[in-house]
Formats: C-alpha cells, sequence, structure tokens
C-alpha cells in the first residue's frame, strides 16, 4: 500500500463517525461499552448527542457512570460554536443523491441533500415510492455520476417495495442487478415499535458498513393504525417525536441522506377548500413538519407524468417541476414531437 493510499484511508476513518469503542479507557469498561451498544448506541456522536438523563436509562448504566460517558463524549466530539465560515466550508462538502430526472436534481439543488430529512408527500400513484426504489439504486452510483458510494437501508411500512424494479433501474445505469440487490438492506416494519426498533438496528449496520442513505416508505402508515382517536394523539406525537429525532441523529452521525414519504389527509376544516384548490396536507402535525428539513409535494400529470413542489426548504425557493415515471425508474418527461 502507498502512503497517498494510507493517507486517504486516515482521512477517510476520519471523517466518518467515531465507534463507540474510543470510548474505552478512562474508568470506563469494555463491558459498559457492550451495555451502551445493547441500547443502539454504537458512535460516540451517538452518546454526545444524547442527554446524560436518557443514558441512566440503559441497564447497568449508574447516574456517576453517564456523567462520565458523556464527559468522555464530549472531548471526541465538537459540540461548540464554530464561524459560519467553517460551517459553510463543511456544508460545501456535502453531496447530493441523484433522483434520476435532471430537472428534478436542478429544483433540488443537485439532488437530495445527504445529512437531513427529506419528506415526499401526496396521494397515492403520484410517485413516492417510485423515487424511493430509483434511490435506492443512485445512492450506490460513484459520487461523480450523482452517487454516494454506499449501501441504502429501506424499511417498509406498507409492502410496497419490489426488487424487481430495482433490477430494471440498476441495468439503466450499467450496474450488476445482484450486486444492486446485495446492497439494499431490506426490512419490512409490522408496527410503530417494531419501526423505532429497525432503526436502532439500522446504527449498528452504519457502523460496520459504508451506508449513504435511510428510506423509510411511509413513515406515519402504522402510527395511524397503531394509535387511533383523539385519545391516543398526544401518545402517538410523543412517539413520532422521537422516531424523527432518532432519525436526524442518524444523519448527523453518519452523514446519510434520509428519504420518508407521508401520506395526506383532507382538510376539513371551515371554509379552507374554498380558497385552497388542493385541500390536502401531509399527516404528522406540526412534529413532522418541523423535523423535516426539506418537504416535497407530489401530484399527478398527464399520463406517466409527476408534478414535485417544494412544498418548505430552508434555501430552496418554492418552485416547482415535472418529472416522469418509466420501467427503469424516474426520469425526465420525453419531449413529444409535433
Amino acid at each position: 500500500m502507498t502512503e497517498k493510499e494510507s493517507n486517504d484511508i486516515n482521512e477517510e476513518e476520519n471523517n466518518g463517525p467515531l465507534l463507540i469503542e474510543q470510548l474505552e479507557g478512562n474508568g470506563i469498561t469494555s463491558s459498559d461499552i457492550k451495555k451502551l451498544k445493547a441500547d443502539g448506541y454504537h458512535t460516540v456522536e451517538a452518546v454526545a448527542y444524547t442527554p446524560r438523563r436518557q443514558l441512566m436509562v440503559v441497564k447497568g448504566i449508574s447516574e456517576a457512570k453517564a456523567e462520565k460517558i458523556s464527559l468522555e463524549a464530549a472531548k471526541l466530539v465538537p459540540l461548540g460554536f464554530t464561524t459560519a465560515s467553517e460551517f459553510h466550508s463543511r456544508r460545501s462538502d456535502l453531496i447530493c443523491l441523484t433522483t434520476g430526472s435532471k430537472q428534478l436534481d436542478t429544483l433540488l439543488g443537485g439532488g437530495i441533500e445527504t445529512g437531513s430529512i427529506t419528506e415526499v408527500f401526496g396521494e397515492f400513484r403520484t410517485g413516492k415510492s417510485q423515487l424511493c426504489h430509483t434511490l435506492a439504486v443512485t445512492c450506490q452510483l460513484p459520487i461523480d455520476m450523482g452517487g454516494g458510494e454506499g449501501k441504502c437501508l429501506y424499511i417498509d411500512t406498507e409492502g410496497t417495495f419490489r426488487p424487481n424494479r430495482l433490477v430494471s433501474i440498476a441495468q439503466r445505469y450499467g450496474l450488476e442487478p445482484n450486486d444492486c440487490l446485495d446492497n439494499v438492506a431490506y426490512a419490512r416494519a409490522y408496527n410503530a415499535e417494531h419501526q423505532l426498533n429497525l432503526l436502532n438496528l439500522s446504527a449498528q449496520m452504519m457502523a460496520e458498513s459504508r451506508f449513504s442513505l435511510l428510506i423509510v416508505d411511509s413513515i406515519m402508515s402504522l402510527y395511524r393504525t397503531d394509535y387511533a382517536g383523539r385519545g391516543e394523539l398526544s401518545a402517538r406525537q410523543t412517539s413520532v417525536a422521537k422516531f424523527m429525532r432518532t432519525l436526524q441523529r442518524l444523519a448527523d452521525e453518519f452523514g446519510i441522506a434520509v428519504v420518508i414519504t407521508n401520506q395526506v389527509v383532507a382538510q376539513v376544516d371551515g371554509m379552507s377548500s374554498m380558497y385552497n384548490p388542493d385541500p390536502k396536507k401531509p399527516i404528522g402535525g406540526n412534529i413532522i413538519a418541523h423535523s423535516s428539513t426539506t418537504r416535497l409535494s407530489f401530484k399527478k400529470g398527464r399520463a406517466e407524468t409527476r408534478i414535485c413542489k417544494i412544498y418548505d426548504s430552508p434555501c430552496l425557493p418554492e418552485s416547482e417541476c415535472v418529472f416522469a415515471i418509466y420501467e427503469d425508474g424516474i426520469g425526465d418527461p420525453k419531449v413529444e414531437e409535433e
């Protein structure tokens, strides 16, 4: 191995998350590390971003030990202020994953941003799951082709995942279909609690291998059935908030792109339908709204075309574009010859 290759590997390791084993020492034993890992903490960042009282909930971790672990983690992970120029420099290093459509990529400022949560909502048949299938393949592409050079984690709550769709999309990009399928870790969630447990399992997998994308399709489906009626609304929103916080933690820890799909509900409040030509809103309330970095609204167009509108974003203007759904994934609409 040349000195340059060795430096590149060290640089890559420095840029990645710190494995929790690095906390061992200074009064923190291997037994403590095992207890933390059993509770879903696999990196130093995960510990540093967690409140001390939450670490005390871990079985076998005392108050004094939790304080010691927090202090040691804070020494390794910068948690203070930084200049805006430094933060701007770090953001310029973020990569974007191509959606397969040049028009949609342009609308999104380059594609799906890593390190943040992108929410896609709309009625059925608007292309939400189709976008997820396309991204599950494009995230594996080299960075110069709009990919993330990593694997994909796919949490399916509605049973809409179809591996044969990945095969045709992989062929479009010249990827080996079997290798492409092997790089997608799929799990079906059967209830809201199971959905959260899968995130803890995701953290373990990401600590062991390079992932660039996490998909949850769809995020609120199981919450709608597991928590019924207004009496359980508070408990539902508390659970949703915990799930979204865990998603953001994973995005921060591992620098992955997080894509969630969401369902819509008709607004029936007063005279909203009189002034709003399309009185539908994403479910999940303010919890989902505040937790998502970028929110995209999908609508049906003519034939295979669909319309994407920037519903909410900290840096993208409110505009829209047209994309299309084909056998080999998301693409640009074909120009019809007159």
